[in-house]
């Protein structure tokens, strides 16, 4: 098992879309966490990416994390419930240099599930940040997140992944880091 390398990383958040949001378990405990893993990202220039599950139906990403996300990480928009079976998707991630993807969004069990399964089968690392992630069921998250782990996907903490980025107590990032972020 590695730690996360941010040198080594991007950040994908999967289908944060505001129509689907409240219809998940702890939308505002999913939102928060993955707002602050933009944010650290962002201090940190760990490069993000996003999709956006068919906007036209699903509306845009949820409007906090948008405005973070807006002109600052690769955007795409998707119809297949995997990232990587969209070609377009598929193109950019074979030309990433990081070979391991952090992975916030929704939802576990299915968007989540089947990026990270195909993440996988590419050769990627992936970590999976629980606390970020949610479904309408707890039960099929449950599942989604076994699932993972039995195929060999790490699964996280927001906090776990702040601290990885850091590395240490004297990184020049780690008290605003650790005042705003680290609870």
């Amino acid at each position: 098992m590695v730690l996360i390398d941010r040198d080594n990383c991007t950040l994908f958040v999967i289908d944060v879309q505001g129509k689907l949001l409240p219809a998940v378990e702890s939308p505002k405990q999913t939102l928060a966490n993955t707002v602050a893993l933009v944010e650290v990202a962002l201090l940190l220039d760990v490069p993000i990416a996003y999709s956006e599950q068919y906007p036209k139906g699903l509306g845009a990403t949820e409007e906090s994390l948008l405005s973070l996300l807006r002109g600052k990480a690769e955007h795409f928009e998707k119809l297949s419930f995997s990232c990587v079976s969209e070609s377009q998707i598929k193109t950019a991630l074979s030309q990433w240099e990081p070979k391991q993807i952090i992975i916030a969004g929704m939802e576990t069990h299915v968007c989540v599930l089947q990026t990270v399964l195909e993440l996988r089968e590419m050769g990627f690392e992936v970590f999976v940040v629980e606390d970020a992630v949610s479904s309408r069921k707890a039960k099929d998250k449950e599942l989604a997140i076994q699932r993972m782990q039995q195929s060999g996907v790490v699964i996280v903490s927001k906090e776990m992944v702040m601290f990885e980025w850091l590395q240490r107590a004297d990184h020049p990032k780690f008290k605003e880091i650790s005042r705003q972020h680290i609870r």
